[in-house]
């Protein structure tokens, strides 16, 4: 499935980010940059532009700066489980307020439990963070920015935008809005041979390629869905920090991952249809 495959290379980031010698948020602007310009020279089309799609770029640059600025006030993980946790939350919400669509009872199920999951798993070694209020406040905020721009491509390819167009349209925007913010954050690690791999294939393949693979899945799946499947983020971060980096998850924690996994994959299967007039 398109959606999980993007997943797992966003779930590669923080692996490969450990390999160079840049700060999170010049390493985040710099992927964005990189990947947004790959997206918008490949897809980008001038009758693409509209008030969604460039609200959209705005949500994708904010969504960065926000989360950085949570994990900054209330550490790696509580940060990351309450945006990237909540974001599958405020998906299914818009997708009600906006467009009427009811989720079903399997997918609030299954979502609950894989937060439920990503919680366990993130935050079962410990959290180095305090519950900082304010740092919780911008993660949610960043969840909901999200949400928004999940949203807002899924209701742009449903009205028969190509998903490729809507991407380069939305990450080619965010990537010029973060150009100064990688400017001013220091560039100079994109010298150094490490550092520039490192940032090119954040870009080519945790955003750029993961993005495409997003896109075209939202072309069948629902963003509510898609934003509950996203969250194999995590598990694939934590097994590539147990099998490259020499990281060590608790009992706890691998409890965490197998409640996530369980989860998606109950999320994932299709919906039964029961024939009308049949019995339930």
């Amino acid at each position: 499935m398109r959606i999980v495959a993007a997943a797992v290379l966003w779930g590669t980031a923080g692996t490969a980010g450990a390999f160079a010698s840049a700060g999170s948020v010049s390493l985040a602007a710099a992927r964005l940059v990189i990947g947004g310009s790959i997206l918008a020279l490949l897809f980008l089309r001038s009758r693409a532009f509209s008030r969604d799609l460039v609200l959209g770029a705005v949500c994708v640059a904010a969504y960065q700066l926000c989360y950085f600025a949570a994990v900054a006030r209330t550490g790696v993980a509580i940060g990351t489980v309450v945006a990237i946790g909540s974001g599958p939350v405020f998906t299914g919400l818009l997708s009600w307020a906006l467009d009427r669509t009811t989720p079903s009872a399997r997918w609030l199920g299954g979502t609950l439990a894989a937060v439920a999951g990503c919680a366990v798993l993130v935050l079962g070694g410990g959290s180095e963070g305090g519950a900082d209020p304010g740092g919780i406040g911008l993660a949610l905020i960043g969840g909901l920015l999200y949400a928004s721009y999940a949203v807002t491509a899924a209701r742009a390819i449903d009205r028969g935008a190509p998903s490729d167009t809507v991407m380069g349209t939305m990450f080619g925007g965010a990537a010029v809005l973060m150009l100064p913010v990688l400017l001013l954050s220091g560039p100079g690690f994109l010298t150094t041979p490490s550092g520039l791999l490192t940032a090119l294939y954040l870009g080519a393949a945790t955003t750029a390629l993961a993005y495409v693979l997003y896109g075209r899945g939202l072309r069948t799946t629902p963003v509510a869905t898609a934003a509950t499947l996203a969250l194999a983020e995590p598990a694939v971060a934590a097994l590539l920090g147990v099998a490259v980096l020499d990281e060590r998850l608790t009992p706890l924690s691998w409890a965490g991952l197998a409640l996530l996994a369980t989860s998606l994959i109950v999320v994932a299967l299709p919906e039964r249809r029961v024939p009308l007039g049949s019995a339930a």
